[in-house]
C-alpha cells in the first residue's frame, strides 16, 4: 500500500508520544484521513455497471471546540473525476461525549440516480424525524426511536475506535439505517500487517456483522486500526449486497486525533 506521508503514520504508530512534535495542517479540532478505494467481490463487475469502482475518499471528524458541543463525522467517497462523476456520502453527529447519535445522513449520486436521507433524533420525545429525497419524490416521516443505544455506520466506527482496547468479544448493539433498526454484533476479527514504505505496521481488525434473529442487516463493516491510542483506521471495508468497497489510507491531512476510552 503506497501511502503519502507514510513516515508520519509509521512514527505515530511506533511512537505514540511523538504527536506533540508533528506539524499538521488544518484546524486544531479536525481529524482528516485521505483514502483510495476500489470495489471488491465476485459481483463487483455488476456493481460497476451502475456505480464507479475506484476513486478517492476522505474520512473527517470535527471535535467540539469553544463554539460547538457536538462531534461531527463524515465519509465522502468520490469517483476519479470528483463529486461530479458520482459519490457516496455519509454524515453523522454525536453528543460531545460520543455516546449518543444525534443525526445520520447518507446520499449517493451516479448518472441520473440520486438519493438523500437524513434522520434527526429527538431524545426528549423519543422520536426519529426522517427526510428522504429521490429524483421523483420526497417525504417526511416521524417514527419511534430505538429503545436502546444505537449507532449508524460512522458512529459505530467511532465507538469501535474509542473502545477498541476493551472490545474482547462480541458486543451487541443496533444499527439504524433507512429508518429501520437492525440488530448487529461488533467483534474483533483478524489482525493484519500493512507495509508502509517498507515498514511493517500491525493493525487490529474489527467488524460489524448481522446478529442472529430480528431484522437482517444487508450491510457490514470491517476496519483495521493502529495499535496506538489514536486508533488510526488503515483500512475500512463497507460491505454491500453485490460487492464490498475497500478504502486504504493514503495520507493524514489533519491531526486532531481522537482519544481512546480508558
Amino acid at each position: 500500500m503506497k501511502v503519502s506521508r507514510a513516515f508520519l503514520v509509521a512514527v505515530l504508530v511506533a511512537f505514540p508520544g511523538a504527536a506533540a512534535e508533528l506539524n499538521c495542517s488544518g484546524a486544531p479540532n479536525v481529524e482528516s484521513f485521505k483514502y483510495s478505494w476500489r470495489m471488491r467481490g465476485g459481483l463487483s463487475w455488476i456493481a460497476g455497471i451502475l456505480f464507479p469502482t475506484t476513486g478517492v475518499g476522505e474520512f473527517k471528524t470535527t471535535f467540539p471546540d469553544a463554539q460547538t458541543h457536538t462531534i461531527n463525522s463524515s465519509l465522502l467517497i468520490t469517483a476519479p473525476s470528483g463529486t461530479k462523476g458520482g459519490f457516496y456520502a455519509y454524515e453523522s453527529q454525536m453528543d460531545e461525549a460520543g455516546q449518543k447519535t444525534l443525526m445520520t445522513y447518507h446520499a449517493y449520486m451516479w448518472r441520473d440516480k440520486t438519493r438523500k436521507e437524513r434522520a434527526l433524533f429527538d431524545y426528549a420525545k423519543r422520536q426519529a424525524h426522517l427526510h428522504r429525497e429521490t429524483p421523483d419524490a420526497q417525504f417526511d416521516k416521524i417514527k419511534p426511536m430505538p429503545a436502546e443505544q444505537f449507532h449508524d455506520v460512522l458512529t459505530a466506527i467511532y465507538y469501535i475506535r474509542q473502545n477498541a482496547a476493551n472490545i474482547r468479544g462480541p458486543v451487541q448493539t443496533t444499527i439504524y439505517s433507512d429508518g429501520k433498526e437492525y440488530p448487529v454484533i461488533l467483534r474483533p476479527t483478524n489482525r493484519q500487517v500493512f507495509t508502509i514504505e517498507g515498514k511493517q505496521v500491525a493493525a487490529a481488525g474489527f467488524e460489524i456483522v448481522d446478529a442472529p434473529g430480528g431484522r437482517k442487516w444487508p450491510g457490514g463493516v470491517k476496519v483495521w486500526l493502529s495499535d496506538d491510542p489514536r486508533r488510526i483506521p488503515f483500512r475500512i471495508e463497507i460491505v454491500q449486497s453485490m460487492a464490498s468497497m475497500q478504502l486504504d489510507l493514503q495520507s493524514i491531512e489533519a491531526c486532531a486525533f481522537m482519544q481512546a476510552a480508558k
